[in-house]
Formats: structure tokens, sequence, C-alpha cells
């Protein structure tokens, strides 16, 4: 017998967390679930949970509101197979929540990565241990799922990188210019009816591309966060600057040593530093006031994000190997505007599109 609990507790305590906020993140995954992911009731759902931290005990709860019938098993009170002997009793188009305070391991097992190839249907919460105090009401919030505004304003973003011939970065007096059009831009938002797989990573709010020529990137951009070495958000007291010629960073005007550290190690291990994706992020949950400190959450902040480093899973690149690319640190912009060809599609923290 399966260590499955089915029952909502008698009275849940979520600590830090309030009733209010339990509620609203009831409604935004219901919306997840309804519009996003297209779970029928009817279907089979597992939901696998810790009680680590006061924000996963939280969306626990809501979720067992939204999914009375789906199977719960607590992570930290069961055997490794036991978790994998509840996904061997799903079927394509079932459902799989991850509810996770760190990161679950199981063995060799990569768990979004194998659930997708049982063609299953994959809500994923990560490293919510890292987002403590008022950061869990800001996490709560980007779960709001507005289809009219990411669809509309995620296809029309796509549309125009698509036919785009470059684009420029307005970081307050310094300009980043994009000489070549770009990469098909990709799309995270909540749409699925064109993939593959249906569901990922929430919160969702992205469209991504990068510049076909990376050599056509040059200019300057002013950075007021980025990733440090423990993939925790790390804002320097002032806007880093970065020059970038011929889509490497060249020079860094008022550095950090935490930065300092990100860019060593890049260059130890690569050789260089490439910029590689701009990132349209579209959560408007996220701002430069509104910060949580997981650098993979905070990365669908509404405004532009880029990528140091060589990796990038998703567009080739003939003069890097993937083999010897290892990195991808996310850096975000302060964006004052944003242009593809001449016609202005950010400014004032929206998308003019």
């Amino acid at each position: 017998m399966l260590p499955i609990e089915n029952q909502e507790p008698a009275s849940p305590s979520f600590r830090t967390i309030a009733g209010e906020s339990v509620d609203a993140a009831q409604k935004h995954l219901h919306d997840i679930l309804c519009i996003a992911i297209e779970h029928a009731p009817s279907r089979a759902a597992v939901v696998v949970f810790d009680t680590r931290c006061d924000l996963a005990v939280a969306l626990t709860e809501a979720y067992r509101r939204c999914l009375p019938a789906a199977s719960f098993i607590d992570f930290d009170t069961v055997a490794p197979d036991a978790v994998l002997a509840a996904f061997a009793l799903l079927t394509s188009g079932d459902l799989v929540v991850l509810i996770q305070s760190t990161n679950f391991r199981l063995e060799a097992f990569r768990l979004r990565v194998e659930l997708f190839k049982r063609s299953l249907k994959v809500i994923e919460h990560p490293h919510l241990s890292r987002m403590p105090g008022p950061q869990a009401d800001y996490y709560i919030a980007s779960l709001a799922y507005d289809p009219a505004y990411y669809r509309d304003v995620g296809y029309a973003l796509k549309a125009r990188i698509d036919r785009a011939q470059g684009g420029v970065v307005d970081s307050g007096g310094e300009r980043l210019v994009f000489a070549a059009p770009f990469e098909p831009a990709k799309l995270n938002i909540g749409d699925y009816s064109e993939m593959n797989n249906v569901g990922g990573q929430f919160p969702i709010g992205e469209v991504f591309t990068e510049s076909r020529d990376l050599e056509a990137v040059n200019g300057r951009v002013r950075i007021f966060v980025f990733g440090d070495t423990s993939f925790r958000v790390n804002k320097p007291e002032q806007a880093i600057t970065l020059v970038i010629a011929k889509g490497r960073v060249s020079e860094v005007i008022d550095s950090t040593p935490d930065f300092d550290q990100v860019l060593e190690k890049i260059r130890a291990d690569e050789g260089e530093v490439w910029l590689r994706e701009l990132g349209f992020g579209m959560n408007r949950a996220f701002s430069r006031e509104r910060m949580v400190d997981d650098i993979g959450t905070y990365e669908r902040m509404c405004g532009i994000h880029l990528s140091l480093g060589a990796k990038h899973g998703v567009y080739s690149k003939p003069n890097i190997r993937r083999t010897t690319a290892r990195y991808h640190i996310d850096v975000f912009a302060v964006t004052e505007a944003v242009y593809l060809d001449d016609a202005l599609v950010y400014r004032d923290g929206a998308w003019q599109v």
C-alpha cells in the first residue's frame, strides 16, 4: 500500500504565510490547472511535496483544495521506490506536481525529463526555501495566470522578434545593440498546444531568443542583479556596467567581488565570457522592487535579462561546442526601453505590443 495522504489536515498551519495568501494561491493554481495545463478532473494526479519551508506547506494546502482526488506523497517520509511506484501507475496525460523546498533527487532519475518521456503533464515548484517571508507572497502572486496577457503579448513579442533585423536595449544612458536578426523566439507563456510537453517550472512568463550572429552584439548594458555562484539573486549597491564587444564581455565598470568571482569562473573554464540569451521577462509580480532570492524564479521578471557564458541548450552556434560550454548565468538589465528595429516595445515597466 502506498503512503498516500488524501485527507486534508484538521487545522493546517502555514506559520508565516497568511490564510489569505493560501486562498490566493488556490485561485491561481486553479487557473493554471484548468487553463494552462488543461487538467481534467477525471485524470489521475500525484502531488509530491515536502514540509521543509512555509511556502511548500502553503502550496501543498492550495493543491489539496484544487485536487481533492489526487494522491499526496510527503517526499521526506517515504522511500524513493514508493514515489517511483506512484508515477508508474499513471498513464499518458495524467498529472504530476512537484512542490520542492530544494530539489527532489531520485538517484539517476531526472524527474521532469523522465516524466515528460512518459507523456505526463508536470508542474514543478523548485527551490521554495529560497523565498522566505514577504518573498513567499511575491511568489504566490507570480502564479496568477492571465491568458489574455500572456498569450496575446507573448505571441505579439514573438512575431516582432522573429521578423526584426536587430534591436536595442536602453538601460538608462547605455545602449546594447543587436545588429543582426534573432533566432526564432521561444515561448514560456502557459500555452502548450504546439509543444511536445505540457507543463514545466512555475511561475511562467518569458519569451526568449538570442542573436543569430553573437558577434553582432556590441555596446554597453547596466545590470542591477546577477545570479551568483549559489544560484541566488545578488543585487549590488549600484548598477554594474558591462561593455560588450563582438558578443563578449570586454570590460566591467563598477564591478563587485561577487561578480568578479562569477566572471573568473567562466573565464577559467571557457576562456572568455559570451553574452547569449536575450530574455523578455513578462511576469508582472516581479520588478526591481519586488524581488525573490531564487534566480530561476526571478528570471521571469517583467523586463530584460541576458545570459553570460557559452551555454544555451536551445540554440546551437557553429563556433561554440556544447561539450565545452558550461555556464549560463542570468543577469538583469536596467530596462528603460527596448526597441526591435525602430519600434518601441518596452517602456515604463511594461511591454508595448
